[in-house]
């Protein structure tokens, strides 16, 4: 049977053109609406945490402007240990890490994150792979709307299947980004997968 090649795809093409960001309300704002509904006010309350104290309350990082704080990107392959990748280091000691995975294996991707200073709406990771620089993928994953506080967010991909195969086997450049309804890049940020015919 013949080895299926890589077929380019259109990393570029936008997701949904039609998608329209709702209109950006900050915490003050949702506080401020429906003031009257005390059982509605506990449910912001609860949902919003200590960021309910009033604008800004929430801050992890004095030093950073950014609202999303991308700490850590993970390989979960189900009765392996987690591999993580500090996304803290700088963008070119980042671009060295490698993942090798296993031919044929389910793997999906975790990635934690922190929210500070004001709600984040609409947040999506979006993962961009090249194979001697063809595009042969491209991943949208929804991530949704956090409000600020100081405790970790995380959140897993879908189930994705590693290439498998001789010709599928070798390096793959992998261009990552977190991004919201504004289109922030809060994190942009490339590393490399390894498949290999089995684990090292």
């Amino acid at each position: 049977m013949e080895e299926e090649e890589l077929t380019p795809v259109d990393v570029d093409q936008e997701d949904d053109p039609n998608y329209r960001a709702p209109p950006e309300k900050s915490i003050d704002d949702i506080l401020e609406t429906d003031k009257e509904d005390q059982s509605l006010q506990q449910y912001k309350a609860t949902l919003l945490g200590s960021a309910a104290a009033g604008s800004g309350a929430v801050v992890v990082d004095e030093s950073d402007p950014r609202k999303v704080i991308v700490k850590a990107l993970a390989l979960v392959v189900e009765g392996r240990e987690d591999v993580t990748m500090d996304l803290t280091q700088p963008i070119n000691v980042i671009k060295t890490k490698k993942f090798v995975l296993k031919e044929g294996i389910k793997f999906r991707i975790r990635i934690d994150f922190q929210v500070q200073r004001e709600i984040v709406h609409g947040l999506k990771y979006v993962q961009k792979t090249y194979r001697a620089g063809i595009p042969v993928d491209k991943m949208t994953h929804m991530v949704g709307s956090y409000a600020p506080k100081t405790e970790l967010y995380s959140t897993l991909t879908p189930v994705e299947d590693a290439p498998s195969g001789l010709m599928k086997r070798g390096t793959y450049s992998v261009h990552s980004f977190f991004t919201d309804d504004d289109k922030s890049d809060h994190l942009k940020w490339e590393w490399s997968i390894e498949i290999k015919k089995d684990w090292e």
